[in-house]
């Protein structure tokens, strides 16, 4: 048997125990479709107060199509009539997560046992975003991030006001090296 013989019967051989593999665990086209069951333990695994349920969901947001089967409800407004980037600070990603954990919870008719935890993985969310920022920067984006979780937490919404973005302002040192700290970690981020 020549060699060109061989190896089309080992990538055939292969490509069957794949699919078969594909078809036996439920992901291919036309399989058994998504349980409740099966739903709610995606959204319990990405709404979670953790980094790793974090990183989850963010790389299954940037592959939506591969969960499509679960009929997942992936927009979002953001940070709503607050501002998403407040003060500078990075907002928008954890806004994101928290849009998708009310919108779907919503749909299943879970939400009101689930909201306090997409509340608190907000806030844990946010701590983050003002983790990767100096010491000197941090106060006043923790008490933003402070403001924006008590916001969801008590109104179901998030509506922060200019008074409260000013006060969380006055936090702010007056050293001009300092803010132009938070101008250069804005404008890396956004890739410029």
């Amino acid at each position: 048997m020549s060699f060109c013989i061989r190896m089309k019967s080992v990538v055939a051989a292969t490509a069957a125990t794949v699919c078969a593999g594909i078809i036996a665990t439920g992901l291919a086209p036309g399989a058994a479709a998504v349980t409740i069951a099966q739903k709610e333990a995606v959204l319990s695994s990405w709404t979670q107060t953790s980094v790793t349920s974090f990183n989850a969901w963010k790389a299954a947001r940037a592959n939506p199509s591969a969960w499509a089967e679960y009929n997942l409800d992936w927009s979002t407004d953001y940070c709503s009539a607050s501002p998403d980037n407040p003060l500078g600070f990075e907002f928008e990603t954890p806004c994101a997560r928290h849009d998708f954990g009310y919108r779907n919870y919503k749909i299943m008719g879970t939400f009101p046992s689930n909201k306090a935890r997409i509340d608190s993985a907000f806030h844990e969310d946010l701590l983050r975003v003002c983790g990767t920022y100096s010491a000197a920067l941090r106060t006043a984006c923790n008490s933003l991030a402070w403001t924006y979780y008590q916001a969801v937490k008590l109104f179901g919404s998030l509506t922060v006001s200019k008074a409260q973005v000013e006060r969380a302002r006055a936090l702010l040192p007056e050293d001009r090296a300092v803010l132009r700290e938070l101008d250069l970690t804005a404008s890396q981020r956004a890739g410029l």
